[in-house]
């Protein structure tokens, strides 16, 4: 095996194709990856059980070969690279890259040991604008969770009916769902759970390009785009009927300027280090919300923020660090709505755009 690639066209292969290497495998060969060389094209592969990548790379190849080289080794020496053509040569089990006046020797492994990339006939696949997806996938990714137990709640909805592409993720405390129009093909509609760290992986990618393929199988789900296949296990089960937990009205109705509350919470916060929660006291007539703070062995914070308000005063406290994913996610907007039932009901933040954001938290008691 013998060929010639240039370093930044490596250093994005590798990129890619990183995200599916194993990292805690007590087989070598799953921290691997794999590389083919074939008729002016390099194939790179990695497979962790979970998660297969294949990207292609255009390259001048002078001797066809297949090898599986540490990842982790690979990716930190084509880092230091400078950016040149790079020369790769496999005999046996060695590969040896040169670039300029560098040269390394790598020991490989065995390239017969590696798995097949698995080759799926999708049942349902559709095509969606890349850019507003990944914009979506970062507004809720965050709300999954972290917990194994229950695999379910790991994963994003992903639906996509008449025109509407519709992105939902619960961790049971909090709930975030977004939504936006996009022209999408006639037919039936197109449903798939899939784990929110993989979503935001895939739509954060350097080859994504202005649209991607996603298609289903029975277990998996395959997105393709570009030079790049992504192909990840198909989270099963019932996602949470998530409409029930909407309330049809609300008792008080609070317009925020989005920066001036994001900054009165991150100065309240700030003596909330061993109590996580923040009380927001909503007046009515005085049009104006009052958030504070309190430690018994930091002292107290409080700071009234003025806005428009509707309904029936009300105090609720809310954890900060779940209000601060939600301020966040809608950073690029003037306001935001929060919707109050109660001091012991979830509150509702609205926030309506090319991207419709609502985001429902869970009190905490007063």
């Amino acid at each position: 095996m013998k060929f010639t690639v240039s370093q930044a066209s490596l250093t994005k292969a590798l990129a890619v194709v990183s995200k599916g290497m194993g990292t805690n495998s007590t087989l070598p060969i799953l921290s691997g990856i794999y590389v083919r060389a074939s008729e002016g094209q390099l194939e790179f592969q990695t497979n962790n059980l979970t998660i297969s990548i294949r990207h292609l790379v255009p390259a001048n190849v002078e001797e066809s070969g297949e090898t599986v080289v540490s990842g982790k080794v690979l990716t930190s020496i084509v880092k230091t690279l400078p950016d040149a053509a790079v020369t790769f040569e496999g005999i046996g089990r060695e590969v040896t890259i040169s670039c300029e006046k560098s040269t390394f020797r790598l020991n490989a492994l065995n390239p017969a040991d590696w798995s097949s990339f698995p080759e799926l006939s999708c049942d349902r696949t559709i095509e969606l604008p890349s850019d507003l997806l990944g914009r979506m996938v970062d507004k809720v990714y965050r709300v999954t969770s972290k917990e194994s137990s229950r695999p379910i709640l790991q994963g994003i909805l992903l639906t996509v009916e008449e025109n509407t592409i519709r992105l939902v993720a619960t961790d049971s405390f909090r709930l975030a769902v977004c939504d936006s129009n996009a022209s999408t093909p006639a037919g039936e509609a197109f449903r798939a759970i899939v784990a929110g760290t993989v979503f935001h992986d895939v739509l954060s990618m350097p080859t994504l390009t202005d649209t991607i393929s996603i298609g289903t199988t029975e277990s998996q789900v395959v997105f393709s785009f570009g030079n790049t296949t992504f192909v990840t296990r198909r989270i099963e089960g019932n996602f949470p009927d998530y409409k029930q937990l909407l309330p049809p009205t609300c008792a008080t109705a609070v317009t925020l300027n989005v920066p001036e509350f994001s900054a009165a919470l991150k100065r309240v916060s700030a003596i909330a280090q061993q109590n996580a929660s923040v009380r927001l006291d909503v007046d009515v007539d005085g049009g104006f919300v009052k958030l504070s703070s309190s430690s018994p062995e930091l002292g107290e914070s409080s700071e009234y923020v003025s806005c428009n308000v509707e309904g029936q005063s009300v105090a609720i406290a809310l954890n900060y660090h779940y209000v601060f994913d939600c301020v966040n996610a809608v950073s690029e907007a003037g306001e935001m709505l929060l919707e109050l039932q109660g001091s012991m009901q979830p509150g509702i933040f609205k926030c309506n755009g090319k991207v419709n954001y609502l985001y429902l938290l869970m009190p905490v008691r007063l």
